[in-house]
């Protein structure tokens, strides 16, 4: 075949019907339309919850703070007041003897309560830290449980 026999075939398309490409293209809009409004629903649903876990994890994060400011204020309240008992029965000492005895007393005594309040203020501390997490670790679990579902 030469090249202007090939030249002349033509090929030929589907009539195109214009009433139905409107249609086509109304219902593909609606479409488009009412997935966009699901994806917004969610989007705003898992926005509001997000707000939630925010607003409770501050206010949770609020109370722990204060917890721990009212223990260590506590701790330092008693350390202050052992330490003035001391400083008391040390005046009233009358020989060296004493004053070692009251200072050994002392210092065991202030040991024994530095490490009891470090282990509350380390549970506190520890309460504190569960209680902030947990809003955010079960928005986590449920944010996963509903990605799993869908």
């Amino acid at each position: 075949m030469t090249k202007a026999a090939t030249a002349t075939k033509t090929t030929e398309f589907p009539a195109f019907d214009a009433s139905q490409a409107t249609e086509q293209f109304r219902a593909m809009a609606e479409k488009g339309v009412e997935q966009s409004k699901e994806a917004y629903a969610k989007v705003k649903d898992g926005m509001e919850d997000a707000q939630k876990v925010f607003e409770s994890t501050f206010e949770t994060a609020k109370t722990a703070a204060n917890d721990l400011s009212l223990k260590s204020i506590a701790a330092l309240r008693a350390n202050a007041e052992a330490n003035f008992a001391h400083l008391e029965a040390m005046i009233g000492v009358k020989s060296l003897s004493e004053v070692l005895e009251l200072q050994t007393s002392f210092m065991r005594k202030s040991y024994e309560m530095m490490v009891e309040q470090a282990k509350d203020m380390q549970a506190a501390s520890s309460k504190a830290a569960e209680d902030v997490a947990k809003p955010t670790k079960t928005a986590f679990e449920k944010a996963m449980k509903e990605f799993k579902v869908a």
